[in-house]
């Protein structure tokens, strides 16, 4: 690698360099490479530019997604192809992913991942490689990216856990995030999460340190995000498996997909679109049957916050919902010992069916689930949030219902729409609104809301309560 030289860009310390991948990507045709430099609206590079700071400031914490560009203005980066394969330029780039004139092996890696999956998602799109009018055609997109960027693992008996959870949560939770992870690692369970800081590193660095106890090598720490969230949410430093899906419901897929049992730890919004769109589809009668261990789990200080998801839960979708996920607070190892237990019976449960340790084909998605929804005012308005619907339809649009307000909250289309049109309008049965109201009231008060730095939250969303 050779560095350029070092520079600021205001406060900010930068460095200009080129340097070798690192991480298995050598060649890219010309046509990538053309595709990757374009700023033009039809091109790549604004997507390249905005994922790859993201990585580059691994570890920041900021839910202002424009904050990044804000602080690195000038930051660009380049795809040069060479005769003996390609190389990435790097201009005003952050100076914290360098150490002593060299860029972190981690960060490198990253990096390479940002590039891989820009280039071969719009490649199969352009080229038509990707069946996206059906449920089975999108399914299989997920599963070709997966594939592409070496998640799958074959001859691997199940052990990944997909831990969901805020990143904006207190102390006392992040260290129970911890020692969870530290159980899982004993028991030499991988760890996949939405890859950035919160309850999505906590597990990942305590797996960290009982993975080295036990001597075990070879260790996965997935991140799994999509571009409208890593841009509000830079992966971890700990992430060694990054993959950037299209789109939150591909997202959203994947992780069902190769998870085989799911923890969640306290959140905001998004981490209630997580567990509806979880809960939508084991609700489906196609489903029936299908082990798929879920625990929700935090310390004793979030007790109150697990009891009320629970209450709203059993309120719209019905108590027999409870079925689906078990409560347990303040006790990580009996966590890890559910969740052995749980992938236990989903190994069998594939041994007896010939399915696939490493991705869930038996689980069915309907098409609702998988259809990227635009939070649009129109859109969010248009939700049908009534307790005489199907429960798993019922939970679909709950689940964008919360998607919205995401949007709203931290991705760069949805803060731009709010700051225009105003909040979005959310509207329904009465009790469920009181319901959600109470809710999200409840996750503001928390500060599961609010911004950093001292701003406070102001809500990008209004609920209509009718009778």
């Amino acid at each position: 690698m050779s560095v350029f030289q070092p520079g600021s860009t205001g406060k900010q310390a930068t460095v200009s360099a080129r340097i070798s991948p690192a991480g298995g990507l050598d060649i890219l045709s010309r046509n990538e490479v053309v595709r990757l430099r374009d700023a033009s609206g039809s091109g790549l590079h604004a997507l390249l530019r905005r994922c790859a700071l993201a990585v580059l400031t691994s570890g920041n914490i900021s839910d202002d997604p424009r904050s990044m560009f804000e602080q690195y203005p000038d930051f660009d980066i380049q795809v040069l192809q060479q005769d003996r394969g390609i190389k990435i330029e790097l201009s005003h780039a952050p100076a914290q992913a360098f150490v002593d004139g060299q860029i972190i092996r981690g960060i490198n890696e990253l990096l390479v991942a940002v590039v891989r999956d820009i280039v071969y998602v719009s490649t199969q799109l352009e080229q038509g490689g990707f069946d996206l009018d059906d449920s089975v055609g999108i399914t299989h997109a997920v599963f070709e990216i997966l594939r592409n960027a070496r998640i799958l693992k074959a001859q691997v008996d199940p052990n990944l856990v997909v831990c969901w959870g805020g990143h904006s949560i207190s102390r006392e939770e992040y260290d129970y995030t911890k020692q969870v992870g530290y159980q899982l690692g004993l028991r030499s369970l991988d760890i996949c999460t939405g890859c950035g800081p919160g309850a999505m590193k906590g597990p990942m660095k305590g797996a960290t340190i009982a993975h080295a106890k036990q001597r075990r090598r070879n260790n996965r720490y997935i991140g799994i995000t999509e571009p409208g969230i890593i841009a509000a949410e830079s992966p971890n430093p700990i992430v060694n498996n990054l993959v950037i899906m299209p789109d939150i419901e591909k997202r959203l897929e994947a992780f069902v997909r190769v998870g085989h049992g799911i923890i969640v730890f306290p959140g905001g919004v998004g981490t209630a679109e997580e567990i509806l769109y979880l809960l939508g589809i084991l609700l489906h009668p196609d489903n029936a049957g299908i082990p798929f261990p879920l625990i929700f789990t935090g310390p004793s200080q979030s007790a109150a916050y697990f009891e009320q998801i629970d209450r709203f839960l059993r309120l719209t979708l019905g108590d027999s919902v409870a079925q689906h996920y078990q409560i347990i607070v303040d006790n990580p190892a009996a966590v890890a010992h559910a969740m052995v237990k749980g992938i236990d019976k989903v190994r069998n449960h594939r041994l007896d069916n010939k399915d696939a340790f490493f991705f869930n084909w038996a689980l069915s998605i309907p098409h609702q689930f998988q259809v990227p929804f635009r939070p649009t005012h129109e859109n969010m308005r248009g939700l049908a949030i009534h307790r005489d619907r199907p429960r798993h339809e019922l939970a679909a649009d709950l689940r964008r219902a919360f998607s919205g307000i995401v949007a709203g909250n931290v991705k760069e289309e949805g803060v731009r729409a709010i700051e225009k049109h105003g909040p979005f309008e959310i509207d329904g049965d009465a009790d469920v609104m009181t319901s959600l109201d109470e809710l999200l009231k409840a996750f503001v008060v928390q500060h599961r809301m609010k911004l950093p730095g001292g701003t406070a939250y102001v809500p990008c969303y209004k609920v209509i309560t009718q009778g």
